[in-house]
């Protein structure tokens, strides 16, 4: 065995050793690009994907945001409408992105909680595809009926629905659209007021509420956004709200909670995420933006306007949010055995 100063020896550690140097200083020099990339960032315009149409309420609020979030980070934000598919179209778009953080999704209950039960096969991981940037708001649902319907309050209403029954079918309701939160919201409302209810989807808020109150379906969940105005005007009449807490502007409207159906809670919601690796830094500076918005005054005036609930949250606790979610949601899914295929 060669002793350890021996030639061949040194000469392999001289190898080792300047390998070693060579893999140290180009890790280094990856860092520090890496480091650099992220202190410049962001350096040109940033896409925001709304897998929605233009005009709707996630398009509003993420203009809204967007437009607060540009002054911040000293760059533009563009809009880019990508629906279909119950958001899967969008979300696919931004997960196949470079994850670089020039790339932002508006993501909701649908994208991240309900997709993963109501498609055999999904174009995303909504667990692993993304890296949240934090929550934003939740549009409160409320239980409204057609006012011909006689029902003032939530014990008053499931007497009447289950008077329709006939059969399998019962009274019908309406909802955006198959999986929508509204949707979900009303299986989760018949398994625990045990109630039969047929679905009649429609393609967006707006048909749907128009033929609640036209009275060609009776009822359905609306969202405060949607609804806003057919229930200040009398068009819509209110049974209950699906939150924790009563809503600001329907004060007057008890929760379903408080009349009796205990722990019943529904929301539609939704947060802003990037592809799935973003270095931690650009994550960091997108919430602070994102944060810092909700401290301006227009986007404040705006989400009011809305109807719509704050909820501001930490990257870690969107992730954790979401998790609850789909551990709520499925269930729910699966008993009522809701697909969109």
């Amino acid at each position: 065995m060669p002793h350890p100063s021996t030639p061949a020896v040194c000469n392999t550690a001289r190898r080792l050793f300047t390998a070693g140097l060579a893999t140290t200083l180009m890790s280094a020099g990856l860092l520090a690009a890496g480091s650099a990339s992220a202190q410049s960032y962001p350096s040109k315009p940033i896409e925001w994907v709304v897998p929605y149409p233009a005009g709707g309420g996630t398009d509003v609020l993420a203009r809204t945001l967007a437009e607060s979030m540009s002054r911040t980070l000293g760059q533009p934000i563009v809009i880019n409408n990508k629906p279909g598919a119950a958001t899967s179209i969008g979300a696919a778009y931004v997960a196949e992105a470079k994850a670089d953080g020039y790339t932002l999704l508006s993501a909701d209950t649908a994208t991240l909680a309900a997709n993963p039960f109501l498609y055999r096969k999904l174009p995303y991981d909504a667990e692993k595809s993304f890296a949240p940037i934090g929550l934003t708001v939740r549009f409160p649902l409320i239980l409204a009926v057609n006012p011909q319907v006689p029902a003032k309050d939530l014990k008053e209403f499931t007497a009447w629905a289950k008077a329709q029954q006939s059969g399998p079918n019962g009274a019908n309701y309406g909802s955006p659209g198959a999986g929508s939160p509204h949707h979900l919201a009303t299986a989760l409302f018949a398994q625990q007021t045990q109630l039969t209810l047929t679905h009649v989807p429609y393609r967006g808020a707006a048909p749907a509420i128009q033929d609640v109150v036209g009275g060609q379906i009776p009822f359905m969940f609306v969202d405060t956004a949607a609804g806003k105005a057919f229930l200040e005007s009398g068009k819509l009449k209110p049974i209950g709200v699906a939150s924790d807490r009563r809503v600001r502007g329907f004060n007057t409207v008890p929760t379903l909670n408080e009349q009796g159906l205990k722990g019943f809670e529904a929301y539609a919601w939704q947060g802003v995420v990037v592809p799935a690796g973003t270095p931690a830094p650009v994550v960091a500076k997108l919430h602070k933006a994102l944060h810092d918005a909700f401290n301006d005054d227009n986007v404040k005036a705006r989400l009011i306007a809305l109807g719509l609930e704050a909820i501001q949250s930490t990257p870690e606790e969107m992730a954790a949010y979401a998790a609850a979610e789909r551990a709520k949601w499925g269930p729910v899914i699966k008993a009522a055995n809701i697909t969109v295929e």
